[in-house]
């Protein structure tokens, strides 16, 4: 399950990206066009400028904008920065790797086996998914709902 930590930071990523060339955007607007508490924003923020997602600018015109086209921008690595490993058990996990301690046989283990599916198709949606792909399907459905009203 995602945190509201990688909710909130997604949310302010696709508001950056929906902004995107057009400068450095606020905190202060990010947090309240998309109902971020702005402490917790900051600190979303920071991590994600500190992994290169990000980049911020100081004084007059500052606040923070994409480091990268949006288009470049994964959402499985947004993801593992802000909430960790993509695995639902430590056994699966291909950069936390832990050995459950419960677990007698773990090559015949049957929650190993469908978590390692889980796991599996999580990371391949996420991380073929950027944030432009997450812009465009909103734009997509806004479009449809738009379009099915004006009939």
């Amino acid at each position: 399950m995602l945190s509201n930590k990688t909710k909130y930071g997604l949310n302010a990523l696709v508001h950056l990206s929906k902004k995107y060339n057009s400068g450095p955007v606020l905190i202060t607007d990010i947090a309240q066009e998309e109902g971020i508490p702005k402490k917790f924003l900051e600190a979303i923020l920071l991590d994600l400028k500190r992994n290169g997602i990000l980049e911020s600018k100081k004084g007059n015109g500052g606040g923070y904008q994409l480091a990268r086209h949006p288009a470049e921008i994964k959402l499985g690595y947004v993801v593992r920065i802000l909430d960790g490993p993509l695995a639902p058990v430590s056994c699966v996990s291909q950069t936390a790797y832990k050995r459950c301690k419960e677990c007698k046989d773990e090559h015949h283990c049957g929650i190993r086996l469908i978590m390692k599916d889980v796991r599996e198709a999580i990371s391949n949606i996420l991380d073929k998914t950027s944030l432009a792909d997450m812009v465009s399907k909103v734009k997509a459905i806004k479009s449809d709902i738009t379009a099915n009203f004006q009939i």
